[in-house]
């Protein structure tokens, strides 16, 4: 199985990139929705993020704006919601990965914002790094609700800067282009990533799980 790394800057287009794999066939693990998952009402985050940042914790779910009101401008903050959030993040990968494996597919997308930044395109057989000009990186980014300009440098501050990361990648998809643009070179991509043999699933050290006793008792294997 061929494993992808897709990421991106903040405002660079991976979401609507995930969606034309996905348009494509190409099952996505999306690591931004794990985290709204695991921040959801009673969500897998919720407890340890309610124990570290009082407050920060509503109605059984984790009230976002509250939450980035307390690690904004606080590098000591972050690191401690991101010692939270990644291990989970990579749980919900992990089964993400055994699923698509069990389920025979021969490519798979790993949708992660800072894969880079947390030596995660040593888990994939290739990067697709999507980016697009400054100018239209800010004009996406400063339409989101409660995003200032004061917020996307600091955001930004915490990501590899957009060239290192397109140097660093096997594959890089403009998305200022135009959506059609886009999609012609995204399935150029999967054309070209199915060729290849993966070679980073199974990881090292991977433990398949255990199958009940007789539970394929007297079927045929084909």
């Amino acid at each position: 199985m061929v494993i992808l790394g897709l990421t991106g800057s903040i405002g660079m287009g991976k979401t609507v990139a995930a969606g034309m794999f996905r348009r494509l066939g190409i099952p996505v693990h999306d690591a931004d929705r794990a985290v709204h998952g695991l921040l959801a009402k009673d969500g897998a985050a919720v407890a340890a993020v309610a124990a570290a940042f009082p407050g920060a914790v509503r109605d059984g779910r984790v009230d976002r704006a509250a939450l980035a009101g307390k690690v904004f401008g606080d590098d000591e903050a972050l690191s401690r919601l991101e010692a939270i959030i990644h291990p989970l993040v990579r749980q919900c990968e992990r089964a993400f990965l055994r699923t698509a494996a069990a389920q025979g597919r021969r490519l798979v997308v790993l949708a992660v914002p800072l894969l880079f930044e947390t030596g995660g395109e040593r888990r994939c057989d290739g990067v697709v790094v999507v980016s697009a000009a400054r100018l239209i990186q800010e004009a996406r980014v400063l339409k989101r609700p409660g995003m200032t300009r004061g917020r996307l440098e600091f955001v930004l501050s915490h990501q590899m800067c957009d060239a290192k990361k397109c140097r660093r990648a096997e594959f890089v998809v403009s998305t200022g282009l135009g959506h059609g643009f886009s999609l012609r070179a995204i399935r150029k991509i999967v054309k070209v990533a199915r060729r290849w043999r993966g070679a980073k699933w199974p990881p090292l050290g991977f433990q398949p799980r255990a199958r009940p006793p007789g539970r394929n008792r007297g079927r045929r294997r084909s």
